[in-house]
């Protein structure tokens, strides 16, 4: 129970990465607020499971893309938990278009869930976060590292987010607030399920021959959420199986 009595949101957490993290957020001992785009069904799912490992959970509905829904449900979700400890931003979109086929309506998108949302989220979360609290960006391998084409804009805003954290880090260091970035490679989703046609062309590629698991993901978030991992901020951590390397 690394994490007994911490308070907890993870936007993005009725399905995949997010709905796994903020399962094992719970099964550590934390209370956990998830924010859900418009899939009610999934994110009582999510509910269901905080509160059978013996925590409280509840479901926000906001738009990560609206800089004002997003620090309403950041600021909703404190005042439901009594405080906040840790801050994951997991809500996010990928659109991929060669630059040639692409367009400014699709960057506005991309950008504002995954940019925009995460700093307005952030901005809400500052007076409310406890001193030594946990801010955990999900980005992406992409970041760095873009093994097909189309994927410009997605791989900005990811590496727009690892800005973020390394700037954070050091505007927070003071409180003894950590702020990192989890990286994943593939991973089995819903969106990205490792039998698609997509999976073949990226399965090849990764070192250990397979994509990766949520609850992976959702390990490396418990741990830098954890008092373990006091004294790693400013990082990007990538968790790809050896997919970028």
């Amino acid at each position: 129970m690394k994490l007994q009595g911490k308070k907890a949101i993870v936007t993005g957490g009725s399905r995949g990465i997010g709905a796994a993290i903020a399962k094992r957020l719970a099964e550590d001992g934390a209370d956990v607020v998830i924010t859900y785009a418009g899939n009610a069904e999934a994110a009582n799912a999510t509910i269901a499971a905080i509160t059978a490992a013996g925590r409280a959970g509840h479901a926000i509905q906001a738009d990560s893309s609206d800089p004002q829904a997003q620090a309403a449900a950041i600021k909703a979700a404190a005042d439901k938990l009594g405080g906040l400890d840790i801050l994951i931003h997991n809500a996010g979109v990928a659109a991929f278009a060669s630059i040639g086929h692409d367009s400014i309506d699709n960057l506005r998108h991309q950008f504002g869930v995954n940019v925009d949302g995460v700093f307005a989220g952030t901005l809400a979360a500052i007076p409310l976060i406890s001193d030594g609290g946990r801010i955990i960006i999900i980005g992406s391998v992409n970041a760095h590292s873009m093994p097909t084409p189309g994927g410009a804009i997605y791989g900005a805003t990811k590496a727009a987010v690892a800005g973020f954290a390394r700037g954070w880090a050091r505007d927070l260091g003071p409180r003894g607030v950590l702020v990192n970035v989890i990286q994943p490679g593939p991973v089995d989703t819903d969106m990205n399920p490792a039998d698609g046609d997509f999976a073949k062309l990226l399965t090849p590629q990764i070192a250990l021959g397979r994509y990766g698991r949520s609850e992976e993901i959702a390990a490396l978030a418990v741990f830098l959420a954890s008092d373990e991992a006091s004294f790693i901020t400013g990082a990007t951590i990538d968790i790809d199986g050896g997919f970028s390397i």
